[in-house]
């Protein structure tokens, strides 16, 4: 996008293109710096809800439905295009040539109403993450800087919308290239070779702002598990057609369920929320309280091999993932869906005994997460990246590309496209959630 700035040396010395690149800058630094702060506020709100119900599991029968509804409310009456995960949101706004109808879903109201929101939604014990709504407030943090600038809109916006979201995962999970995939392979699906510098630039910026403040890490710690060659056909087989198929009828589920409560989402969204909360509620007495949240310890403890899952856990998640989507607040599935697919992979890892079990666990969350999102690339990427293991590199892709094949039999249209069409000019005024 910035290619217009540098066609001359006239143009390293214009006023002009410097304001546009230390807007930029400037921009991409503020996505990492509001990515960590909102990873660390994450991690206190889910602590905090931990420790209040802290063997007290009954209270989550009053605060589960009371903060869902409070969060509904508040996200109609302050922020609506806020529901949901954002990665939609931002997605629409990629498809739209409309400067004004993409302002409708990204500007800083936006982003900074998506952050308080998620967060009292974990405060609720809602089974939502922060990394999609991170993209949505990367994209909209860029895509407003663009407007206060005052920058022609037709060579500005789009480049500044996918940077953003790329900016956004970078920072959220310390994954610089999944982050540059995610934008390239779910966002811009019709990706200019043109933005490639703008893109790269920004996950750095961001990037190195979040490592700044919270160091070099791996979001799951390190997982040191590998596979034997003549161990890796198998647990592919099984890992990539049945987390592949697990996730894509999740997706399938959400999108189709969406679009029937709509007409009840538009007239008792509090009601919906308050049943939502309860069933909530209801799914995590039953999972003795694993349910709640993001998902995050859980899928730590089985990758590093610190804890382990009953085998109930991962469709409890998957279902508490579902309710809390329903309920209409601004949250994501990014997080979630992978702790659930470590809950997959862990059943998958008792089929194997003689395996190593991290290693079926690694690639179960991986078929399981592609099955969701039905971004292979992305997603064998992100996982090798927050494991730090790179000795499963090849029978990660496998699986991932084999989890996506099946996915799309039962799920043909990938589950952030779908959800987008709730965003786009012409759709109904208030879909039950984004995402």
């Amino acid at each position: 996008m910035f290619h217009h700035f540098r066609h001359s040396g006239k143009d390293l010395l214009s006023p002009q293109a410097w304001k546009a690149r230390i807007l930029f800058w400037s921009g991409a630094v503020l996505v990492g710096l509001l990515a960590t702060g909102f990873a660390l506020a994450t991690e206190w709100a889910n602590e905090l809800f931990r420790h209040g119900i802290d063997d007290r599991l009954w209270v989550t029968f009053l605060l589960c439905p009371a903060g869902l509804v409070t969060v509904a409310w508040l996200t109609r009456r302050v922020a609506p295009e806020a529901r949901g995960s954002g990665i939609p949101q931002a997605i629409a706004a990629l498809d739209m040539t409309d400067h004004l109808s993409r302002s409708r879903l990204l500007s800083f109201r936006i982003a900074f109403s998506k952050i308080g929101l998620c967060l009292l939604g974990m405060l609720s014990g809602a089974s939502i993450g922060r990394e999609g709504p991170t993209v949505h407030i990367g994209a909209a943090v860029m895509f407003s800087l663009g407007r206060f600038a005052h920058f022609p809109h037709h060579y500005l916006d789009r480049g500044l919308i996918l940077a953003g979201g790329a900016a956004g995962i970078a920072a959220a999970f310390n994954t610089p290239l999944a982050g540059i995939l995610f934008a390239i392979e779910e966002m811009g699906r019709s990706f200019e070779e043109r933005t490639s510098g703008t893109l790269l630039t920004a996950v750095f910026l961001a990037g190195i702002t979040a490592v700044a403040i919270q160091g070099n890490y791996a979001y799951f710690g390190t997982a040191h598990a590998q596979l034997a060659p003549s161990q890796v056909l198998l647990p592919i087989l099984v890992c990539g057609i049945l987390g592949g198929l697990i996730g894509g009828l999740f997706a399938q589920l959400l999108v189709g369920s969406t679009s029937a409560i709509a007409a009840i989402a538009g007239r008792r969204p509090l009601l919906l929320a308050a049943g939502c909360g309860l069933a909530l509620a209801v799914i995590g007495w039953l999972s003795g309280g694993l349910t709640f949240g993001t998902g995050y310890h859980e899928a730590r403890g089985v990758l590093t091999a610190e804890a382990e899952l009953p085998e109930s856990y991962s469709l409890l998640k998957m279902a508490a993932t579902w309710v809390s989507y329903l309920s209409g607040i601004p949250g994501g599935i990014f997080a979630p869906s992978l702790a659930a697919g470590a809950g997959v992979g862990s059943v998958f890892a008792d089929w194997f005994p003689a395996y190593p079990a991290g290693a079926i666990i690694i690639l179960g969350m991986v078929g399981y997460f592609t099955g969701v999102v039905q971004t292979p690339i992305t997603a064998f990427v992100i996982v090798m990246e927050m494991t730090d293991n790179t000795d499963l590199l090849l029978p990660l892709m496998a699986t991932a590309f084999l989890a996506y094949a099946t996915s799309r039999m039962v799920c043909p249209t990938p589950i952030y496209q779908a959800l987008a069409n709730g965003f786009r000019p012409g759709s109904a005024k208030e879909p039950a959630a984004g995402g």
